[in-house]
């Protein structure tokens, strides 16, 4: 009997998993293979961005607030499972936050990435998602710590010699990273102009921002239409760090909007399914033979 497929999204704080690769995830759920959610920290020390949730009562609950908001978008995108590694989190550089030695930059690199092998090897993952390591776009210490440990969890967790607590050993087969490529951004940009719209974009990009963002080169392009409004519905899930008004996030129409996103992109980082032809238009490609044989 065939293994049923299994894809692994490890993110760094609640609505993450909203904003990257969330149709892609929710194609993969429709499609009936098992999806797993793994979050690193509780994502505490976000800003609350949305005005009508800034009140005391929301910010003294900020904690169990976002927990609630991770569980509630997680639904909408079809996650089968959602595994919190029980980090703090770090907040930026510079800020007291950063120096709690319960956050997840300042944690034990081998504490982390022991957590998440045992999350790999008790689902059994043959696809995960993660970040590169360029994150000059956003260079949050969260997401880099992130990068870190899902790249040494894709490797060790195989190993029978590492981490022999934390389960029987699984290798998944392989390793991609969200990416964000600049035709996309620059598409966007100028679909707002097109219509005669205010770019949210566009002061960014008169300032290089396109040219600090990641730089993991898209391999993989999934196409997600029919699933496009669902990482709408999960980002307004997230009622503390999304504003229902940002025309970043909502400033195009649906027909619009189903055109500049028809497919999420990715870069495939680590394979174990030997050569692989790219552009790929499954992330699957290579792995379905494998389990089914």
């Amino acid at each position: 009997m065939s293994e049923r497929l299994c894809v692994m999204s490890v993110h760094a704080h609640p609505d993450d998993e909203s904003s990257k690769g969330a149709a892609t995830i929710a194609r993969y759920a429709a499609e009936g293979v098992a999806t797993v959610l793994v979050t690193c920290t509780g994502g505490e020390e976000g800003d609350i961005l949305n005005p009508a949730m800034d009140r005391p009562e929301v910010r003294e609950h900020l904690a169990e607030i976002r927990a609630n908001e991770l569980a509630e978008a997680a639904k909408v995108i079809g996650y089968d499972e959602v595994v919190l590694l029980g980090f703090r989190d770090s907040g930026m550089p510079g800020t007291p936050a950063n120096l709690d030695p319960r956050n997840f930059a300042n944690a034990p690199l081998e504490l982390a990435v022991g957590r998440l092998v045992a999350a790999v090897r008790r689902t059994r993952p043959h696809v995960m998602i993660t970040y590169d390591e360029d994150q000059r776009g956003y260079p949050h210490p969260d997401h880099l710590r992130t990068h870190e440990i899902s790249v040494a969890a894709y490797e060790l967790a195989g190993d029978p010699h590492a981490y022999p607590e934390a389960g029987e050993p699984f290798a998944p087969l392989k390793l991609y990273y969200s990416a964000r490529f600049r035709e996309h951004l620059v598409a966007r940009h100028e679909k707002f102009l097109e219509l005669g719209l205010e770019s949210p974009y566009a002061q960014r990009i008169a300032e290089g921002w396109l040219d600090r963002l990641s730089g993991a080169v898209p391999t993989s392009f999934i196409d997600v239409r029919g699933f496009i409004d669902v990482r709408q519905r999960a980002l307004l899930a997230h009622e503390t760090q999304i504003d229902p008004n940002s025309p970043h996030w909502f400033g195009l129409p649906p027909e619009a909007e189903e055109e500049l996103s028809a497919s999420d992109a990715f870069a495939l980082a680590r394979s174990r399914v030997g050569e692989t032809r790219l552009p790929e238009h499954d992330l699957f490609e290579g792995v379905r033979e494998l389990v089914a044989s």
